[in-house]
């Protein structure tokens, strides 16, 4: 079924065939409400020709209207960054989110020339200054520094960035919630950090952080449980199968195992071999089982080496997900 649209063009009238498919798929954006003077129809807007045409019976609304998009054209997701002339997205793992403005460091002019001894001096005055004026208050301060902590452990774990926002996130509510005062700085970051990595699904062990961190575990350890209280984080029990893709990739495994020790995994949990027991560990364990599964070399020692556990770890439960497998099995 088809709607005809007319589009008048001076005395001509030239029909535009329209499916109702093609009505309904066009984005609410590019459609004016203007009401038809004819008919009271909504009108609809063709970008191509600048033009908005009734949709009932084809007047010409509006013509010659203004394109706002950009007059360059790209190809590409590189060429588009490198012509665009606006800003980066705002954040949160910036203490002003990125809304201000950012003076660069390279002493060069627009087009690429050093600029003069006269010249670098101004700029490196200017690059003081805006540095007072970003972060005036003592909040601002503190969420410099802890998000700056934040990014700096997230990039040494090589933890994604969709965790490090969420880290940012949790720290900004502890700061706002008023938890920060009389508590190390270092510490509450890293706490945010472990619980923004376990939210996004990408946990990182407390052993990991602590590599890190310039606080020692047992310090950051307790931040995190008082921030997970105190802002009431929905922390579910983290799930072995979240470590294997890391694990698998240190080790360069291949995709084969990987899938088994996924299943060997599922298998437990079915059996409830993983209540109580060490994630990391039980991770470890399925890849080395997976590994002898699908006739892959990997010792105990060295999948014991890349999830920070010990080899008799690995030995006490590959056997129990063997088990396990071979009951559901």
């Amino acid at each position: 079924m088809t709607s005809t649209n007319q589009r008048v063009t001076g005395r001509h009238v030239q029909p535009i065939e329209r499916t109702d498919e093609e009505t309904e798929s066009e984005p609410e954006s590019e459609r004016e409400r203007d009401e038809c003077p004819e008919c009271g129809a909504a009108g609809i807007t063709d970008e191509k020709r600048g033009e908005t045409v009734c949709q009932e019976c084809g007047v010409v609304l509006e013509e010659d209207v203004v394109d706002r998009g950009p007059e360059w054209r790209s190809f590409d997701a590189r060429d588009k960054a490198q012509k665009s002339r606006v800003g980066s997205p705002t954040t949160e793992m910036l203490h002003d989110k990125g809304l201000s403005s950012v003076i660069d460091w390279q002493n060069k002019d627009a087009n690429g020339q050093a600029l003069s001894a006269k010249k670098r001096e101004q700029m490196s005055r200017l690059r003081t200054w805006d540095e007072r004026f970003r972060s005036q208050s003592a909040q601002d301060r503190n969420l410099k520094q802890a998000l700056g902590e934040i990014d700096r452990m997230a990039s040494a774990l090589g933890i994604p960035k969709d965790a490090r926002e969420t880290a940012s996130v949790i720290y900004r509510r502890a700061l706002d919630e008023e938890l920060i005062p009389g508590r190390s700085i270092e510490a509450m970051a890293t706490g945010s950090l472990y619980a923004g990595a376990r939210q996004a699904g990408v946990p990182r062990t407390l052993d990991e952080l602590e590599t890190v961190s310039r606080v020692d575990r047992k310090e950051f350890a307790r931040a995190y449980r008082y921030i997970a209280r105190e802002l009431e984080l929905a922390m579910e029990p983290t799930d072995p199968e979240q470590y294997v893709p890391r694990l698998v990739s240190d080790l360069d495994l291949p995709e084969e195992t990987k899938q088994r020790a996924v299943e060997l995994l599922d298998a437990g949990k079915r059996e409830a071999v993983h209540s109580g027991k060490n994630p990391v560990g039980l991770a470890a364990a399925a890849i080395y089982a997976a590994g002898r599964l699908t006739n892959v070399e990997v010792t105990q020692h060295e999948v014991a080496d890349a999830a920070d556990v010990s080899a008799v770890t690995i030995r006490d439960r590959y056997t129990e997900l063997l088990d396990a497998d071979d009951r559901v099995a």
